[in-house]
C-alpha cells in the first residue's frame, strides 16, 4: 500500500497543540516561522514517503544480519540513510553552535513521525542519535562536545544508549560492567570498559562511519545500587588527531536477537573488553551517569510514544484503503442486497473511526507535549513541570494506541491481516515492542504516580487538570468529569492511599490522564477549524467526537480500577496464582 504523509494533520498539531507561533516569536526559535514549518513538514513527509517507506517491507523480510562482526542491512537502507544525513534532516533541532539548525524540538518530533510512519525499524538509528546528542549536549564536556557533537548532529555519526544487561532489565542498580581508570600512556584519563550488554538498538550497523556508545558502568569503589553509576562515552573507532575515524576500540556485536518484529532494526548483545582494551571516557560527575542517561532517555521516551502514532498511522491508512476496495455482503437493514464495500458496515466503520480517533489523539498529546518541552528549554518552569508530567503518558498511552490500532488493523482485513502479504500483520509486530522498551508502560505508569504527581506537592498536576476542566466545562461535560475525576484520583493517591494503592491503580489512572489531555488537545484542535483560525482534515470533526463521545468515557470508567487498591491483587499467593 502506498504510503502518505499526514501533513495536514501535522500542521494542525503543530499549529495549535505545539503552539509553533508563540516558539517562532521568542528570539531561540526565531527561525521556526509558518512557511518554515510547512516546508519542513511537507519536505521531510515527501522524503519519508519517497525513500524510507519503499524500505519498509524489504527491511522486514530480510532483516538484519551479522556477518564477520559487521552488521549489514538490506539494499538500500545505506543509501536512503546517506540522503537523510546529506539533507540534514538529523540537524533540525541540533544545537547551533555545532552544526544543527536550533530548531524547536517539536518540528524534530515531526521529522520523527514521517520517518517513522515510513518505516518504524529505521527510524530507532536517528532517534537514538538525537538523544546521543541532547544527553552530550547537555552532559559533556566542552572538549567532548566540540569533538563529537558536530559528527553527532550531522548523522554522520551514530549514537546508542547502553543501559540493559543479562542479569539487570529494569533494575539499572544491579548492573556489572565496569570502569578502570587508566593512570598512564596514551589512554590516560580515560577507563577501560569491560562488560555485556543486550538489547542495543542498532548498537552495530554498516551505515554510519563511526558510532558513539554512552554506556552505563560502575567505577572501583562506587556505591551499590543507581547511586553507584558512571556514564562513559565509548567511540566504535577511536578518534584520530583531525577528527576522523582512527583504529577500531575494543567493542564487538556478539550476537543479534531474533525478535517479533522491526527485523530491520539490528537488536544487538554488545561485548566491550574482550581484550582489556576498551577505552571510554567519563562524561559528566561520577556516579552521577543514571541522571546524565536519563536525558537522552526523557528524549527516547517521547520519541518511543511518537511511534506510536506512527504505526497508528501507517495501519490507519492501509485498513481505510482495504476497507473501501474489499466488497462483501449487502448492507444490514438496506433494500438493496447488492453487496458493498466492507467500509459501508457499521462494526467496520466503528473500527476505523476509533483508528482515527485514538491516532490523531496521541497525535494532539505528543505536539502538546513536544511543545511544553520546547517552552522549558525558553525557561518557562510551569511548562518545564507540565513536560515532566506529560512524559509518561505519551510514552505509555502512546504506544498503548498504537497497539490497539495495528490490532484493529489486522481485524478490518479479517483473515487477509493474519496473511504476511497484506502488511497488516507487520504493523502489528513492530508495535508490540513499543511498550516494553525505554521503560516499559508499568514504569510509566508507576513514574507517574510516584515521581511526576508529587511535582510541587501535586500542584502541576492538579493545574494540568483544573485546566482541561474549565476549558471543557461548557461543552464537553464528560471531558470535563474526566479531568475532575483525575483530579481527585491524583489527590487521594498523594493524601490517602499507600505506596501499594498508588501502584495498583497507575495503569488505568495513566490512561484516564492521557485520554484527558489527549481529549482536551482534539477539542482545541476542533474549536480551531470550526473558528477557521487553522485548516484541518476534512473528518476532524467526526473523528474528534468520535474520541469525546465513546474514549472519553470509556476513559471515565477506569475510575473504580485506578482506586480499587493492592489488597485484591494479593488475595492469592504466588502459589495459589499458579495453581
Amino acid at each position: 500500500m502506498t504510503y502518505s504523509p499526514a501533513t495536514q494533520d501535522q500542521l494542525l498539531a503543530i499549529r495549535v497543540n505545539a503552539g509553533i507561533a508563540d516558539l517562532a516569536a521568542s528570539e531561540r526559535f526565531a527561525a521556526a516561522e509558518s512557511d518554515m514549518v510547512e516546508a519542513i513538514v511537507e519536505g521531510i513527509g515527501a522524503f519519508a514517503a519517497g525513500e524510507w517507506a519503499p524500505l519498509n517491507r524489504a527491511g522486514d523480510l530480510e532483516g538484519a544480519k551479522l556477518e564477520n562482526g559487521v552488521v549489514r542491512l538490506a539494499a538500500g537502507f545505506a543509501e536512503a540513510y546517506a540522503d537523510y544525513v546529506a539533507q540534514g534532516w538529523n540537524a533540525i533541532a541540533g544545537p547551533a553552535e555545532f552544526g544543527g539548525q536550533g530548531l524547536p524540538f517539536t518540528l524534530a518530533c515531526n521529522v520523527l513521525e514521517n520517518l517513522g510512519t515510513a518505516n518504524m525499524a529505521f527510524s530507532l538509528l536517528p532517534m537514538l542519535s538525537v538523544g546521543a546528542t541532547e544527553a552530550l549536549d547537555h552532559h559533556g564536556s566542552e572538549a567532548q562536545k566540540a569533538l563529537y557533537l558536530p559528527k553527532l548532529v550531522s548523522g554522520q555519526w551514530s549514537g546508542t544508549m547502553n543501559l540493559t544487561e543479562p542479569q539487570a532489565g529494569s533494575d539499572l542498580g544491579a548492573l556489572r560492567t565496569t570502569a578502570t581508570p587508566i593512570e598512564g600512556g596514551e589512554h590516560a584519563g580515560k577507563y577501560r570498559i569491560a562488560g555485556q550488554k543486550i538489547f542495543i538498538t542498532f548498537g552495530e550497523h554498516d551505515l554510519a562511519e563511526n558510532i558513539i556508545h554512552l554506556v552505563l558502568a560502575r567505577l572501583p569503589g562506587a556505591p551499590e545500587g543507581s547511586r553507584g553509576i558512571s556514564l562513559f562515552l565509548v567511540p566504535k573507532y577511536h578518534i584520530n588527531d583531525d577528527g576522523s575515524p582512527g583504529p577500531r576500540n575494543d567493542v564487538r556485536c556478539v550476537s543479534l536477537e531474533h525478535k517479533l518484529g522491526i527485523h530491520a532494526s539490528p537488536t544487538c548483545v554488545m561485548s566491550y573488553g574482550d581484550n582489556g582494551e576498551c577505552i571510554g571516557e567519563l562524561v559528566g560527575a561520577e556516579n552521577r551517569g543514571l541522571a546524565a542517561m536519563f536525558t537522552m532517555m526523557n528524549n527516547a521516551r517521547i520519541n518511543v510514544g511518537n511511534q506510536g502514532v506512527q504505526i497508528g498511522e501507517r495501519a490507519t491508512q492501509a485498513a481505510l484503503a482495504y476497507a473501501r476496495e474489499r466488497v462483501q455482503s449487502a448492507r444490514a437493514g438496506s433494500p438493496d442486497k447488492t453487496p458493498v464495500a466492507i467500509a459501508e458496515h457499521p462494526d467496520v466503520r466503528r473500527m476505523l473511526l476509533r483508528m482515527k480517533a485514538l491516532t490523531e489523539g496521541a497525535r494532539a498529546l505528543l505536539y502538546y507535549t513536544a511543545g511544553q518541552v520546547d517552552r522549558g528549554t525558553l525557561g518557562d518552569e510551569a511548562a518545564d513541570g507540565r513536560g515532566d508530567v506529560l512524559v509518561p503518558l505519551i510514552k505509555a498511552w502512546g504506544t498503548d494506541v498504537g497497539v490497539e490500532v495495528a490490532s484493529l488493523g489486522v481485524q478490518v482485513h479479517g483473515g487477509m491481516g493474519f496473511i504476511e502479504e497484506t502488511g497488516a500483520a507487520q504493523h502489528y509486530r513492530d508495535a508490540r515492542i513499543a511498550p516494553i522498551y525505554e521503560g516499559t508502560n508499568g514504569i510509566q505508569a508507576a513514574d507517574l504516580v510516584t515521581r511526576k504527581l508529587g511535582l510541587e506537592n501535586g500542584a502541576v498536576f492538579a493545574a494540568l487538570m483544573a485546566d482541561i476542566a474549565r476549558d471543557a466545562a461548557g461543552d464537553e461535560p464528560a471531558l470535563a468529569a474526566l479531568a475532575n475525576d483525575c483530579a481527585a484520583i491524583g489527590e487521594w493517591m498523594g493524601d490517602t492511599a499507600t505506596l501499594d494503592d498508588r501502584l495498583a491503580g497507575s495503569v488505568p489512572f495513566c490512561t484516564m490522564s492521557a485520554v484527558a489531555v489527549a481529549g482536551w488537545q482534539l477539542l482545541r484542535q476542533l474549536r480551531a477549524v470550526e473558528a477557521g483560525e487553522a485548516p484541518g482534515p476534512a473528518a476532524k470533526r467526526a473523528s474528534v467526537r468520535f474520541f469525546l463521545d465513546r474514549i472519553v468515557p470509556e476513559a471515565t470508567g477506569l475510575k473504580a480500577s485506578a482506586m480499587a487498591g493492592a489488597e485484591p491483587l494479593y488475595a492469592l499467593t504466588s502459589e495459589q496464582l499458579a495453581g
